[in-house]
């Protein structure tokens, strides 16, 4: 139920958003707004506020179809318009009105992401400390020189570094150095927190074709640095039938020692010889007294590998710290990672579009109401965080040129702004068939991946 409700919030307030730039920009400009609607099909509800703008009488509509929204305009291309209103249509505005109108819906969705992403700033979120688990064998991490246990101070591009303040910070910018195929420099202190030094990821080496939960393990930054310790154990699991209970921190497997929650899992994962368990012995710290088990994995799937599992969280919950920002600098990063998301969105669709990236990569309804429900499930500060990201991607994806969509009209009137003509009926009906047909190929591909990711 939660999942369908922050679905359903996130949606309204994202269409609605959009739909009030198009719709204010309207009024300024002086066109007549027939309808609001946010959502498509039957009229759940219907109002008409007494209080509008001179010579607005806009209904105000929410629909039983929540996957979209329109603002209805007075057109002359759409049905007969009154002479004594034709100076209120759309259509016989100036270019620079219907440009400003158009593009008000993605501008307003960008400006909600920085609201938001300022708000989440203010409040202050709970996140890891940016300490470095040990790296994933042969990873580019490990090849790099990263132990596990350093903490990172600063991470920055081409010579230049800004202070670090949690591990999710540290995902962000290896996320922007593999898609801008950027070097990653690290300061980091030793575990005892001293020897500061330099350390570069070179993640320009990293292939892009797939950006996905895969991608960090390949580069060995999987997870901030956590007690190697069992958590709960699920009933009929390896771990219950072995003996494992929660509490136990492992000292050892097989001889060798652990030192961390992140060479756990991969220890775990790795106890397999073909299709079969490997039993190894473990060596536990349990209530002050050592003991030795002899423990064997489950082997489970996990995409096209086969991998041990031990059904128990595995891994003490990490050190935290609190993130949050002052009046003046809290908006300032708000409007740098509104920024700076959306200028990767738009390198991730022009990688999807050249074939540097997967469309693997390209999500629908069901992965967004999925991390929509994950999210408000973590807290307030996550669920706004989450919103801010759907909010630029919507701004972004407006934009895209293709005929159906904000972006596309403001193609046309680029045209009449070079041409002085606008394009023809014939023109324009051609276009808008083609982009609905790549729209609805774009929305058939996310959908699979959605079934994919989710259910395969």
């Amino acid at each position: 139920m939660l999942t369908v409700v922050a679905f359903i919030v996130a949606l309204g307030l994202l269409i609605a958003v959009h739909e009030y730039g198009h719709y204010r920009v309207a009024v300024a400009c002086g066109v007549k707004v027939e309808r609001f609607s946010v959502g498509f099909g039957k009229a759940l509800f219907r109002w008409q506020p007494k209080r509008q703008h001179p010579g607005q009488q806009t209904e105000f509509v929410i629909g039983a179809f929540p996957l979209g929204g329109f603002v209805k305009m007075l057109d002359e291309r759409e049905g007969p318009v009154d002479p004594a209103e034709r100076h209120r249509a759309f259509n016989t505005q100036p270019l620079r009105a219907r440009a400003a109108i158009v593009a008000a819906g993605p501008i307003a969705n960008l400006l909600l992401a920085v609201l938001l992403y300022t708000a989440v700033n203010w409040i202050g979120v709970q996140e890891p400390m940016a300490v470095l688990a040990r790296p994933v064998a042969a990873s580019l991490a490990e090849r790099a020189g990263v132990q596990g246990g350093e903490h990172v101070l600063a991470a920055g591009f081409d010579g230049e570094t800004a202070p670090l303040q949690s591990f999710e910070e540290l995902r962000w910018y290896i996320t922007r150095g593999v898609l801008e195929q950027r070097d990653l420099q690290l300061d980091i202190a030793g575990e005892s927190g001293r020897g500061s030094h330099e350390l570069l990821l070179p993640l320009s080496q990293v292939d892009t074709q797939e950006v996905d939960a895969q991608l960090f393990r390949r580069i060995g930054v999987v997870a901030p640095l956590t007690q190697p310790e069992i958590g709960e154990v699920i009933a009929g699991g390896a771990a219950e039938r072995e003996g494992l209970q929660r509490g136990d921190l492992v000292r050892s497997i097989g001889g060798v020692p652990i030192l961390d929650g992140q060479q756990l899992r991969e220890v775990i994962r790795a106890s397999i010889d073909g299709d079969q368990p490997r039993a190894q012995r473990w060596v536990l710290q349990r209530e002050g007294r050592e003991i030795e088990l002899q423990v064997s994995p489950d082997v489970q799937q996990d995409g096209a590998a086969l991998v041990g599992r031990i059904g128990a969280y595995v891994g003490a919950p990490p050190a935290m710290v609190t993130v949050r920002q002052g009046a003046v600098d809290g908006v300032w990063k708000g409007v740098v990672r509104t920024w700076e998301v959306s200028a990767l969105t738009l390198r991730m669709f022009g990688k999807m579009i050249i074939g540097e990236a997967s469309l693997k990569n390209l999500s629908g309804p069901l992965t967004i109401a999925d991390y929509a429900g994950k999210s408000a499930s973590m807290g307030l500060t996550q669920y706004l965080s989450f919103l801010a990201l759907i909010s630029v991607s919507l701004g972004i994806l407006n934009l895209m040129p293709l005929p159906v969509l904000d972006g596309g009209h403001l193609m046309y009137y680029l045209w009449e702004g070079l041409t002085g003509k606008g394009v023809s009926d014939a023109w324009m009906e051609r276009l808008q068939r083609g982009g609905v047909a790549l729209l609805l190929v774009m929305m058939s591909i996310a959908l699979f991946n959605d079934v994919t990711r989710l259910f395969g």
